[in-house]
């Protein structure tokens, strides 16, 4: 399997290239050459093989360069015992149509983990591969989830610096205890003045900066991402809808055959994205649900064909989900556009140069035969958390609940529907117990044992004691100041 960038058809790579450069030289993403195919015959046999095996077979199909024991072991080493669940992603079911598949049982409670504890593995072996003698420097912009995953993910990788930027003010209480207690030798965060938006162009423009990188390159530092950008981030990613889906014939007779509808609370588009090419593998999907918060950017192009970044970015209690630029968008436009480079390099320069793009009809029609979006209020993603907390005794982080209520505005009923569940919901405690009861202390982990008390449910371990630790990361940057840090790592 092939690689080629979404602004350039030539100079097709291998998925270890891929992985080591995170993104091409030209700007653009890496996409695969072509859709791996599974007959619905050896799908429906996965139904009696673990998370392991499944990931096994779906990772050689676009990891060719890699050997079948080098694949069997990067995910032993990612799913072993870092998950407190053995099927990696349990599917439970609330009613006749509805299940939701939890994608947090990893070390650090958000869905990130699938990805970024086989990352780190594919990267040193891609490395290796690649006969790469330089230091990797990982860049990773956050809006909450990623940046500790990562983190925990590359910690003490050997060869390997991991720097983190997230928008100050711009994340839970949890998720910055999380960032800001983060050991590890190797490891760097900083909070970015402004919005995730900021932090991210803030990346971007480093990766974009020829000199700048050239200067790293002598001093023996290679730069890569550990963002959705990364082909290594995404490719994981895929493994959980078949997974999921095969999970939801298990629990109930539904015939082989059937269509099921995917619910996708995302911000930067690489979660549902990672469905789409499941669907296009051959996975029996409906409809892709792309469920949008308060900053509806994603909603509104998917209904007009029309993006349009020249808008306020809202801080809301789905932070992770706080974004305007969607950057895994530029694949799937370049896929429905058959592999229209030309015009992918038109949507990024309107985007960079009048701050939005529109698409053609014909697009569009192809975007609405894959995908149906909706979004939502604060106030309906707390009433969210309240019904089904009092209805399911199901308690939903407030991302899950922005998925939960989209569909619940959906009209077809009757047809089967996973929702992807995003974080623990004690990642969120202040939003949540203020959802459940109309208040909070405002210190989440005061909110937290309010939380506990109220639903009897226990939080996970390395969020509870996130209180104990000591704060190791204070550093601060300002757009044109994030590359001080780099600076600081490469004397």
């Amino acid at each position: 399997m092939k690689y080629y960038s979404t602004r350039k058809c030539g100079n097709a790579v291998n998925s270890s290239t891929a992985i080591t450069s995170g993104i091409s030289s030209d700007g653009g993403l890496f996409i695969p050459e072509e859709f791996p195919q599974i007959k619905i015959e050896e799908i429906i046999g996965y139904k009696s093989r673990s998370y392991q095996e499944i990931a096994k077979d779906i990772l050689y199909k676009y990891l060719s360069d890699f050997t079948k024991d080098e694949i069997s072991q990067i995910i032993n080493k990612a799913y072993g015992t870092k998950f407190d669940d053995e099927e990696i992603v349990p599917v439970s079911k609330l009613n006749e149509n509805l299940y939701i598949a939890e994608l947090w049982h990893g070390p650090t409670s958000a869905f990130k983990d699938i990805a970024l504890q086989m990352l780190p593995h594919l990267m040193t072996k891609s490395v290796e591969k690649c006969s790469i003698n330089e230091q990797m420097l990982i860049l990773v912009a956050t809006s909450g989830d990623t940046g500790k995953a990562a983190l925990e993910g590359f910690k003490d990788i050997a060869n390997t610096n991991v720097v983190v930027y997230y928008p100050a003010d711009g994340v839970s209480d949890i998720q910055y205890m999380q960032m800001a207690t983060q050991d590890g030798g190797n490891t760097s965060v900083v909070a970015v003045e402004g919005n995730f938006d900021d932090t991210q162009n803030g990346v971007k423009t480093i990766f974009a900066d020829k000199m700048f990188n050239n200067e790293l390159y002598e001093k023996g530092y290679r730069l890569t991402s550990a963002n959705s950008i990364n082909w290594g981030r995404l490719v994981p990613q895929i493994v959980y809808y078949f997974s999921s889906y095969v999970k939801a014939l298990s629990v109930d007779e539904i015939h082989q055959k059937t269509l099921i509808d995917f619910v996708v609370p995302t911000g930067n588009f690489g979660n549902i994205l990672a469905g789409y090419y499941a669907k296009q593998m051959g996975l029996p999907i409906g409809k892709l649900i792309c469920a949008s918060n308060s900053n509806h950017i994603l909603y509104d192009f998917l209904k007009t064909g029309t993006y349009d970044t020249r808008r306020e970015l809202k801080k809301t209690i789905s932070p992770s989900m706080d974004i305007l630029i969607s950057s895994n968008l530029e694949r799937l436009l370049h896929h429905l556009s058959n592999n229209d480079t030309k015009l992918m390099i038109d949507i990024h320069s309107n985007l960079e140069r009048n701050g939005y793009f529109t698409i053609s009809k014909d697009i569009i029609k192809k975007i609405h035969m894959n995908f149906d979006t909706g979004w939502v209020s604060e106030e309906e993603t707390k009433n969210r958390i309240k019904t089904v907390w009092e209805k399911y005794q199901y308690l939903l982080d407030p991302h899950t609940a922005v998925g939960f209520e989209v569909l619940s505005k959906l009209n077809d009923k009757s047809t089967k529907r996973i929702i992807m569940s995003t974080a623990n919901p004690y990642k969120f405690s202040s939003s949540v117990l203020e959802s459940l009861t109309g208040n909070n202390s405002g210190d989440g982990f005061i909110d937290m044992e309010a939380l506990k008390k109220l639903t009897k449910m226990i939080p996970p371990s390395n969020i509870e004691n996130l209180k104990y630790k000591k704060i190791l990361h204070e550093d601060k940057a300002k757009k044109k100041t994030m590359r001080e840090i780099i600076k600081r790592i490469i004397k």
